[in-house]
């Protein structure tokens, strides 16, 4: 495991021959090898895999089980010498019964044999014929391959502090899987050594079955079925390798695949204990009685690679179905929240600015959905569009125009003469371009849209987002304030991909292309004047505080996760490879460390808005920090980090 909390672990199908245990036992030893040269800490293997599955009344048969722990013995001997911890299915014979078992080992040593709880009697399992329950076992002392070991359900592992539990097949397709316990009792990780053959339908339940066990234990769920050599008779088996982390898809194998197969993959186990610790509904349980083993493993000189995909954009949907479905959702619950807000006020109109950016025309276009789901005019949308000294030409027009195709109503209110009135009567001069200067343009249009909802009875609609809140990049009392706020929980990036999906689905042609010019604009707060008819020359929001990109992803991992600077240095290092080096991810890294702490008073006073995603700034629920909380911790690791 590295400094960072990062445990490799892997699931191997290899091939089989039934009842071939020398055969198997070699295919197995040599996988493990192969395991522990792309410096995986544990490997999984499918149930009985040295005998294989299939053996039918076989399993029963003295020389077959002989054979078993011959094959086990061969297994130690040839791997001892590897930094490797390995699971392999068995059959072990205790008192008069032979028990479906998994064999916990590492360095020619067995650490543990854990029995099959659920022995499935049905249809094309016959377990039953052979095999007990190794419920009522407790626990036991038993000898195998020369060793003495324990064996029973309720035993779990530790490797270098990780906590790891073993279930087989049946064990987790029932209600009271042993693996939940484990996970409450403080298994990470959970293996699931199994041999299920294939149906109809039966491979997408598989999906939401792992999937599910592990998001609702916050856990990683590694799961191997048997494939190629065990399919036999009236069973076709194809070769489930599944890696999951709470509930996301690590790495999977191919199926029905005639090779042998070994997937790999990073395990963040210091993600899953600050999951558990923030889920306070996890902890209060009363642990049952457990053997906890404690595996040490030496380093391993392996020279290994990362095997885990770092998402750059983590706040985005991974797979083209799930951006279909997470962007209908975000929607939904966006149009939800303000609905009721309207409906619970009694208002019939909004006021909100539109500047032609990326956040209000999310926040108009949400506006219009909403109005047409309670059946009320457009027209009581009330659009304005506030010119200022920064305002280009090409913001200015996509504002007009958008607000034109979807019928709203249009007003256009320049702030220029006001502001040069206002800089008067302060004493400003309107040539020192101070944050005064720019500021005082973002407050004339927020006390515009405040009296123009007094005076239609209508409710102030706020654009900014979540990257902007994590920032403090508004102004206080200015576009900070709202009556409601629509794009509070979502971060830049998100909403860049939200207005891409929407242009794709718009049915009317002009206004799809308004929309995809919004996306494709430099984000500018457009409050300092620029060369006429030079776009390159406005003020770009990026330049000066970072790229949003580098920031969501320093957000997410921060909260989410609570990751300290260097891990989330190391993962950026990954996810944004060939686009940031190091010196500018931590030049901007600091940035958001510092802004983030300096700026909380901001959002300690922020208006209510929607919560769309995981991660919230809300004061009221989701993130509470005193507004001077000192950033010096995070500070002076970053620091420690550029003199590196």
């Amino acid at each position: 495991m590295n400094k960072f909390g990062f445990l490799k672990v892997a699931a191997a199908i290899p091939h089989v021959r039934v009842a071939d245990c020398d055969y198997n036992a070699r295919r197995i030893a040599e996988l493990i090898r192969k395991g522990a040269d792309r410096g995986a800490s544990i490997i999984l293997f499918p149930e009985l895999s040295i005998t294989s599955y299939t053996c039918g009344d076989l399993i029963l048969q003295p020389l077959l089980l002989q054979a078993a722990e011959q094959g086990l013995g061969y297994i130690l001997e040839q791997t001892r010498d590897l930094p490797i911890v390995g699971i392999v299915g068995m059959p072990v014979s205790f008192g008069n019964a032979l028990y479906n078992c998994a064999v916990v080992f590492a360095q020619g040593r067995i650490q543990g044999v854990v029995p099959k709880t659920y022995i499935p009697n049905y249809a094309e399992f016959y377990e039953a014929r052979s095999f007990l329950s190794g419920e009522e076992i407790g626990f036991a002392t038993i000898h195998l391959c020369g060793q003495e070991t324990d064996l029973g359900h309720n035993i779990l592992f530790s490797l270098n502090g990780v906590k790891f539990g073993v279930e087989i097949c049946e064990d987790m397709w029932v209600p009271a899987a042993p693996s939940l316990h484990q996970a409450v009792d403080g298994a990470q990780i959970l293996f699931n050594l199994s041999a299920s053959p294939e149906v109809i339908g039966k491979h997408n339940y598989l999906l939401t079955l792992v999937k599910s066990q592990s998001a609702r234990t916050q856990s990683a769920y590694v799961y191997c079925s048997a494939g190629f050599g065990e399919s036999s008779t009236d069973l076709v088996f194809a070769g489930n390798g599944l890696i999951v982390e709470s509930g996301k898809m690590l790495q999977r194998s191919e199926r029905f695949c005639t090779e042998e197969q070994l997937i790999v993959a990073d395990i963040d186990t210091e993600r899953l204990v600050t999951s558990r610790r923030r889920t306070t509904t996890f902890s209060p349980h009363r642990p049952a009685e457990r053997i906890i083993v404690e595996i040490s493993l030496p380093e391993n000189p392996a020279d290994t690679t990362f095997d885990r995909t770092v998402a750059p954009h983590p706040f985005l949907p991974a797979t083209p179905e799930e951006r279909e479905d997470s962007c209908r959702e975000i929607i939904n619950i966006q149009t939800a929240g303000l609905l009721q807000r309207l409906h619970h006020t009694g208002c019939k109109r909004v006021v909100l600015g539109i500047s032609g950016g990326l956040d209000s025309t999310l926040a108009l276009l949400v506006a219009v959905r909403t109005f047409d789901r309670l059946g009320l005019d457009r027209k009581g949308i009330i659009g304005i569009t506030m010119p200022g000294f920064g305002t280009s030409e090409r913001t200015h027009r996509n504002s007009l125009a958008l607000m034109e195709r979807l019928g709203v109503t249009a007003r256009e209110i320049p702030i220029r003469e006001a502001c040069r009135q206002h800089f008067a009567d302060i004493g400003l001069d309107p040539e020192a371009r101070t944050t005064a200067y720019e500021n005082a343009q973002a407050r004339e249009r927020t006390q515009i849209l405040m009296d123009v909802a007094n005076m239609e009875q209508g409710l102030v609609l706020g654009t900014g987002d979540l990257s902007e809140l994590a920032l403090g990049w508004a102004t206080y009392n200015g576009d900070h304030m709202s009556m409601y706020n629509i794009n509070a929980s979502l971060p830049k990036t998100l909403i860049r991909e939200l207005l891409g999906w929407m242009a794709e689905q718009c049915d009317d042609a002009a206004t799809g292309e308004i929309l995809r010019d919004v996306v494709a604009t430099p984000i500018s707060p457009e409050l300092l004047p620029g060369k006429a008819g030079d776009e390159t020359a406005m003020q770009c929001t990026e330049e000066i505080v970072g790229p949003y990109e580098l920031h969501d992803f320093f957000l997410y991992h921060f909260l989410q996760n609570g990751y300290m600077p260097e891990k989330i240095l190391f993962l950026a290092g990954k996810a944004f490879d060939g686009r940031y080096d190091r010196a500018t991810i931590l030049r901007w890294m600091r940035v958001f460390f510092q802004r983030f702490f300096a700026q909380q008073f901001k959002r300690s006073s922020m208006p209510d808005g929607p919560k769309v995603g995981v991660v919230s700034l809300s004061p009221r629920g989701d993130w509470r920090m005193p507004s001077d909380a000192d950033a010096g911790l995070w500070l002076r690791e970053i620091d420690r980090l550029l003199g590196e």
